[in-house]
């Protein structure tokens, strides 16, 4: 049976390289999928182990730079992305129905291969979130469903694109580097600091529009099950393509349940939160000294000079040693 099993998986292989696009051979990491595949087993390998195992001895590091350059650097390439599906045919000669892949070698189709591995290699270059996690030591942030989602997208899109670069069956590359636009303008500008932190109150919506997207996509790649007639070159894509969309909404609607109707990923109180809450209200601080000035019921600050500070409390004043909260 085993034997079986590899002979089937062999003559999908030589079927596809029968099928190759020969326009993207000349592209990095497209003459097989070996190199890309091993790239994203050290990737899963490096999240899930060896990264965490690196650091475990090691402060986390400060990456804050980094981080706002990278973030705003995907921000425009994937603004750059959606410019060039539309120009390659979305919005220009598309229908937005049953658009077959165009093989030829007009300067249309040439785009649209082009930005077809583009979109690919831009899935390499976003496994550099997975690694700012792991050298900030942000482990809970190395979910199942983010591991997944990084390494499974360029794996798929290589199959796809070898065979199909274009046509409706790039529809969803075109929707998530929109959402990805979206997604690393927020991650840039919580990177840059608390003075941010006021304008990102539509965090939550983030996994709405992902949500969103998956409907778009699955909802556009319906279509082929509907039409009279639709004679896209492989069929089997718009299933895997409909699988897709409808596998990544369930999880992450699995995801908007958990953080944010079950609250298991919403902020918690700190102690040190706890105490401002309840000592420090309306300028009073019930006898807790924050920094050098302790505080009093009545709003006052009374110190004697010698390095304790006097507190009243219930009307006697008592001396204690300043204390930093």
């Amino acid at each position: 049976m085993l034997l079986e099993l590899g002979s089937n998986i062999m003559s999908l292989y030589e079927y596809v390289l029968q099928r190759t696009d020969h326009r993207l051979l000349p592209y990095p990491l497209m003459r097989t999928p070996f190199q890309m595949t091993s790239i994203l087993l050290g990737y899963v390998f490096f999240s899930l182990y060896a990264g965490p195992r690196l650091m475990v001895h090691r402060k986390p590091y400060h990456l804050k730079t980094a981080m706002i350059v990278y973030n705003f650097s995907m921000v425009f390439l994937n603004a750059f992305l959606v410019y060039e599906f539309l120009m390659s045919g979305w919005g220009t000669t598309f229908t937005w129905r049953c658009d077959l892949c165009d093989y030829s070698s007009s300067p249309q189709a040439l785009r649209m291969v082009r930005v077809a591995w583009w979109f690919y290699f831009s899935k390499f270059i976003e496994l550099l979130d997975t690694l700012f996690f792991v050298l900030r030591k942000k482990h809970s942030q190395i979910t199942f469903l983010h591991v997944f989602h990084h390494s499974f997208m360029p794996f798929t899109w290589w199959w796809g694109m070898t065979i199909a670069p274009g046509g409706m069956s790039s529809f969803h590359a075109m929707v998530n580097a929109c959402v990805h636009v979206i997604m690393y303008t927020y991650y840039g500008l919580s990177a840059a600091g608390p003075r941010f932190q006021k304008y990102l109150w539509w965090k939550k919506y983030m996994t709405a529009i992902q949500l969103i997207q998956f409907v778009l996509i699955s909802l556009h790649i319906s279509q082929y099950y509907f039409m009279e007639k639709c004679d896209f070159q492989v069929p089997m894509f718009i299933h895997l393509i409909w699988m897709y969309g409808t596998f990544f909404f369930v999880l992450f609607s699995n995801f908007w349940i958990q953080a944010y109707i079950k609250g298991k990923r919403l902020p918690t109180v700190t102690k040190e939160a706890k105490l401002k809450q309840n000592g420090v209200t309306n300028g009073h601080t019930n006898g807790i000294t924050i920094g050098n000035i302790s505080g009093v019921p009545n709003g006052k600050q009374v110190e004697n000079g010698n390095g304790t500070t006097a507190h009243r409390v219930n009307g006697h004043n008592q001396l204690g040693k300043v204390k930093e909260v």
